[in-house]
């Protein structure tokens, strides 16, 4: 594999591809709902907090969340769902990644787009190696939050 091309910075490749370029797997807002086991409003909710990212795709254009941001919930990764005053349990079979959130807070300091930010976790990095949606799902957030914190 081709390293970027020289003089090339990792958020101008990124901006260069769209979320539908690299992600395999979208969910409706209310499929992640039903996911959650929470109505469409909290997920809504999610989404204007900068809880999950999604965007617009496909004609008509749909709300659309990559289905790489849910986990299933279990003993390691409760399926909790933020109600405004703590969190509470959730009915789901999933739970939203744990740590995207706070990554998804860098990539907003950086000044990116929730479109850019997806694309940016989903393209891959050889120093990770990988893409970084999969490092932190692997558990490694500290080392993909440093690679958006360079981007400033």
């Amino acid at each position: 594999m081709r390293g970027p091309a020289p003089g090339v910075s990792t958020l101008a490749r990124v901006t260069a591809q769209t979320p539908d370029d690299l992600v395999d797997s979208w969910l409706t807002v209310p499929d992640v709902a039903e996911e959650l086991g929470v109505d469409a409003g909290k997920v809504r909710r999610l989404l204007k907090e900068r809880r999950l990212a999604g965007v617009r795709r496909g004609e008509p254009p749909v709300l659309s969340v990559p289905a790489a941001f849910l986990v299933p919930a279990d003993a390691r990764n409760p399926a909790t769902v933020p109600d405004g005053y703590g969190e509470q349990e959730a009915a789901g079979t999933s739970a939203v990644l744990a740590s995207l959130q706070g990554t998804l807070s860098v990539l907003g300091d950086v000044g990116m787009s929730d479109a850019e930010a997806i694309a940016w976790l989903f393209t891959p990095d050889e120093t990770l190696p990988g893409r970084p949606v999969d490092a932190l799902r692997a558990g490694h957030k500290t080392e993909v939050r440093r690679r958006a914190q360079a981007l400033l």
